[in-house]
């Protein structure tokens, strides 16, 4: 994954203050949570660039070997008896390239929101917790901590009181949502800040959360 990652980019306004760096979930692209910026009610002096990356085309073991867009691979083990760590971590190196890029445009990395659906949610996590300067906050929907166990020696202090915002449908089929409570139950033992929502829907978004997630991100970005 030595090759920048692909993006869309749209912004709420002139000169943004703040950036939302928004992963896609496995096969899908970063045009899928597009639609999605118009419907948060961000304010019109709350200007933001939303980014939205692609990640790398990759054969995915669970979907036979069909090449797609994926953060890491899944095997038929699943996602936590068996993870991809190599993916994972080469992911995560993708999305801090990311990060730099912003702060290069005059963000601080403060004013950055991570976010992900899904695998791109487990980037999220992943990423955001070990990155050396504070985020405004992580959004994390759909999804689950990854590497877990690394987690308590690998996280830096700088965003230990990060604010995590994480979401999951009580019916998903995809990733059971005991796997998320889970996930919350591991931040909270650790310590972080985790404001947590449940709706009744499968492995999708629904409008109640969209409004969540609004409202969220005025408050980490005020």
């Amino acid at each position: 994954m030595s090759e920048p990652l692909q993006t869309i980019e749209i912004q709420t306004g002139d000169n943004p203050t703040a950036t939302v760096v928004w992963l896609h979930g496995l096969g899908a692209d970063g045009n899928d949570f597009v639609p999605i910026v118009d419907e948060l009610g961000l304010p019109d002096n709350l200007p933001v660039r939303f980014v939205f990356p692609h990640a790398p085309m990759m054969p995915v073991t669970i979907n036979g070997g069909h090449v797609m867009r994926a953060w890491y691979d899944v095997s038929f083990d699943g996602v936590e008896k068996r993870p991809d760590e190599r993916g994972i971590r080469a992911s995560q190196v993708a999305i801090e390239a990311l990060i730099a890029r912003e702060k290069s445009r005059g963000i601080a990395a403060e004013r950055i929101v991570l976010a992900g659906f899904s695998q791109g949610g487990a980037i999220t996590l992943h990423t955001g917790l070990r990155q050396a300067e504070r985020l405004a906050g992580l959004m994390v929907l759909s999804s689950y901590l990854p590497l877990a166990d690394s987690l308590a020696s690998e996280r830096t202090q700088a965003n230990a009181s990060t604010p995590v915002f994480m979401a999951h449908g009580q019916e998903d089929p995809v990733i059971a949502i005991d796997l998320a409570e889970r996930s919350v139950g591991q931040l909270i033992g650790l310590g972080y800040d985790v404001e947590w929502h449940d709706y009744p829907m499968q492995h999708s978004v629904c409008l109640e959360e969209i409004a969540h997630i609004g409202t969220w991100l005025k408050k980490v970005l005020a």
